[in-house]
């Protein structure tokens, strides 16, 4: 492909390189680059890709996209922002293949993996239509699962996977679309067809600062889609809808000034059941996976899902033949007359959405397991301490991903909150170890949340993943707790 189709989008500072000089491939990465590549010299956080242009030079690139040029006589394209670049370059090399499907976005500190993986399921048995999934749990192209790094991938692997889905027969395309995303334009020059805001709450200041400016960055998506929907109920879904450009479709379970709402609303320990309520159009919808929070991402499904023309009633047939979510609520097998749920509450929000879900089905104590990822924001652990301990009856602080953290110095900013409650507590570092020690310790009727994991099966020590899932531990401690009987 010639560089001036590449380019021929973005606004062009200066350059120096022959318009119609063929590109043979993309990277920003120079380790990565090969003969005849377009080498795009993004601005990290801990790099900064111009330091690497004699390198990508070095290992073939035909030329760079930059935003200071080279002094080395590198033929380049000088632009603003090179990682709005490298979008709109990768989208172009690939041939804007997520124009060929559907593409439905959630954005929102928590739900966006449940509701993307439910409105695929819906799309799938109700439209009969192929999805491809991108999201925290992997990416999926019909059954076929794909390992991911990040819940919106880099803007380059991202348009090679559309492609790829496209090429696969991917009718439709559902993702979480994550502040990071919109924020480092990963998904610049998309247009949605349906994008949708399930909710706001502490998460990701080590990257936006405020929650003004993480809100700010989440409305992004309004700009890029031909319809949109937002839960109202939300104290940040007024700002999200407001000066929309796109057609907005309200959602709420308050009774809210809504086109969508549920009524009836009924939770018990299987699940959440409600009258989903659109004009002059009713539907009964239920969904396996207890809590209020289930209602709203069923609402937020039903919105997409009319956002693309299916009815009600189709929708919310969809909706109640769902499965539960890996990670999200899921119960795992134990030899008493106790619980252990597994959840990747890992935020503020979505850990005392969790415990809150648990306390009406606990008969005995809710015991809450957590812990907090290092090299992550650091004010919200003691504000997560503090919702376990009010939230539970017994808290037990633990690791999560220490990263390059010392583990005890990330439990020791969490004690503090859990401190101010009085519930009782115990510190244990070792995670695996922390989770034998609750189930040696339940009793019957208690329930044990072991938060902040959900689908991962690694803990991130330094720089490297090592094995760990919840659901092998919980088993393999039962099954020598058997032996030894």
């Amino acid at each position: 492909m010639k560089l001036s189709e590449l380019t021929q989008h973005l606004e062009i500072l200066e350059s120096t390189a022959d318009p119609e000089l063929e590109i043979s491939g993309i990277s920003y990465d120079s380790r990565k680059t090969q003969p005849g590549d377009l080498f795009v010299a993004v601005r990290g956080f801990n790099a900064d890709g111009h330091r690497f242009i004699p390198k990508a030079r070095e290992n073939g690139a035909a030329a760079v996209l930059c935003e200071e040029a080279p002094d080395d006589g590198t033929p380049y394209v000088k632009i603003r922002d090179c990682r709005y670049g490298l979008a709109v370059v990768s989208r172009e090399f690939f041939g804007n293949p997520a124009k060929k499907m559907t593409l439905i976005g959630f954005t929102g500190t928590s739900g966006k993996t449940s509701s993307t993986q439910i409105t695929k399921h819906v799309l799938e048995t109700m439209a009969g239509a192929k999805v491809g999934l991108i999201g925290t749990n992997g990416n999926m192209i019909g059954d076929t699962l794909i390992h991911t790094e990040y819940t919106t991938p880099e803007s380059l692997e991202l348009h090679r996977l559309f492609k790829r889905m496209a090429e696969e027969g991917c009718t439709h395309v559902v993702m979480e679309v994550s502040s990071h995303s919109l924020a480092l334009e990963r998904v610049a020059g998309i247009i949605f067809d349906v994008a949708v805001f399930t909710n706001l709450s502490q998460d990701h200041l080590d990257l936006h600062g405020t929650m003004d400016e993480y809100a700010a960055a989440k409305k992004k998506i309004f700009s890029q889609c031909k319809r949109g929907c937002v839960n109202i109920d939300d104290q940040r879904g007024a700002y999200m809808a407001d000066g929309a450009v796109c057609p907005i479709l309200r959602y709420s379970a308050q009774g809210g000034d809504a086109e969508l709402k549920a009524e009836d609303v009924r939770l018990t320990a299987s699940g959440v059941s409600f009258t989903a309520v659109y004009g002059d159009q009713t539907a009964e919808t239920h969904l396996a996976i207890p809590g209020m929070f289930s209602v709203y991402n069923a609402l937020s499904v039903l919105a997409a899902c009319l956002s693309l023309g299916m009815s009600l009633k189709d929708a919310a047939a969809g909706i109640s033949s769902a499965k539960g979510v890996k990670g999200r609520m899921e119960s795992v097998p134990t030899d008493g007359d106790y619980s252990v749920i597994i959840d990747y509450s890992h935020k503020p929000d979505a850990l005392e959405k969790a415990l809150k879900a648990l306390r009406p089905v606990t008969k005995g104590r809710l015991i809450a397991l957590f812990g907090c990822g290092g090299d992550r924001d650091r004010l919200k652990r003691p504000i997560m301490g503090q919702i376990a301990a009010e939230n539970a009856d017994f808290v037990i602080v633990t690791s999560d991903n220490p990263r390059t953290e010392e583990p005890m110095d990330i439990i020791n900013e969490i004690l503090p909150g859990v401190e101010k409650s009085g519930t009782p507590y115990k510190m244990i570092c070792d995670r695996p170890e922390a989770i034998r020690w609750a189930i040696d310790n339940a009793c019957p009727g208690d329930v044990i949340l072991l938060a902040g994991k959900g689908h991962e099966d690694y803990q991130i020590i330094g720089h490297e993943k090592h094995h760990m899932d919840e659901r092998e531990i919980v088993a393999d401690w039962l099954e020598k707790r058997k032996g030894r009987r």
